[in-house]
């Protein structure tokens, strides 16, 4: 090939790249950020799920290898998914070798049918796929019915293939991983994914920045252990479920919202105030400008007022 072909031939790859990338970006996907050497993360707008955002709404990344990459969670739909697999494609030719699900929640987990597609080994908390089998048909209805079944076309329940019971050491792709299991926190199977090389750490569903925590059937104690837990390990760079990157102790505002979430319900439950004035009267202002506050916060008094009447 002439000099001159060769110059063009660079030309063609140089458009064709872009437009792959004006694509991603028309069709709301973030691009990958690069948080450490080999470490990236797609960092969600934190907001809730609506046909506006296209459910592109959580964090998710892949860690790369000396000869392969480990994606950990996969986003809400199976269209993200194959937007992950071609994202990653522009940062390294090595193949995917792993997923990794932090936990079970519908943001995190409908693009893996998109990795499955392709016979890459998906891995969760054994507890984790077992809601997954038998509770996510549940959430891909409702998420089809806010986004559409346009949008969710693909989509569907996939369960892991591999799983761990608690806290594992692993080589994927060529990288050093711990996988953590801190007990039951926002979910009864959350894991924590440590790049051991780099120090970051993706932590699902444990911590959240700038958005309210929503509580399923989880015990606060629990949770507030494994945020002690998080924090202990004094790492730089931590990957929250959603929102952007923390470093040092800014992982324990999910911590501070839920104490005083705990310690309001309990005292509204004490003075004999009611289920449903306590979900209009239990407030936090501290913490009103978060995200889904307006949402959220009545929805975990009335979580946290009915484990009260249970006791």
């Amino acid at each position: 090939m002439t000099a001159r072909g060769l110059r063009a031939l660079i030309v063609v790859s140089m458009l064709l790249a872009m437009s792959g990338i004006a694509r991603a970006a028309l069709s709301g996907m973030p691009a990958p950020k690069q948080i450490a050497p080999g470490v990236y993360a797609f960092i969600g707008n934190g907001d809730a799920v609506a046909p506006a955002n296209r459910g592109m709404v959580s964090n998710n990344g892949f860690i790369v290898g000396t000869r392969g990459v480990t994606v950990i969670d996969t986003g809400p739909l199976y269209r993200y998914g194959r937007a992950m697999i071609e994202a990653i494609r522009r940062v390294t030719p090595l193949p995917v070798e792993l997923v990794i699900i932090t936990h079970q929640a519908p943001e995190f987990v409908f693009g893996a049918s998109a990795f499955r597609d392709r016979g890459v080994p998906i891995l969760a908390h054994e507890r984790a796929a077992q809601l997954i089998r038998e509770r996510c048909h549940i959430c891909l209805a409702n998420l089809r019915k806010t986004l559409g079944e346009d949008e969710m076309a693909g989509s569907r329940v996939t369960v892991p293939d591999r799983t761990v019971s608690g806290t594992t050491e692993m080589d994927s792709g060529g990288r050093k991983l711990q996988l953590l299991y801190f007990g039951p926190a926002s979910t009864p199977g959350d894991l924590a994914v440590l790049d051991t090389q780099t120090g970051v750490l993706f932590v699902g569903g444990i911590v959240s920045n700038g958005r309210i925590p929503e509580l399923r059937n989880e015990q606060i104690p629990g949770w507030l252990a494994a945020l002690e837990h998080v924090r202990a390990l004094d790492l730089n760079n931590v990957i929250p479920g959603f929102g952007p990157p923390l470093h040092g102790d800014g992982i324990m505002q999910t911590g501070a919202y839920l104490r005083a979430l705990d310690a309001s319900v309990k005292r509204a439950y004490k003075a004999g105030v009611g289920l449903t004035e306590a979900m209009h009267d239990v407030q936090l202002p501290e913490f009103s400008r978060y995200k889904l506050y307006s949402i959220a916060q009545p929805q975990n008094v009335q979580r946290i007022y009915l484990q009260l009447e249970k006791q």
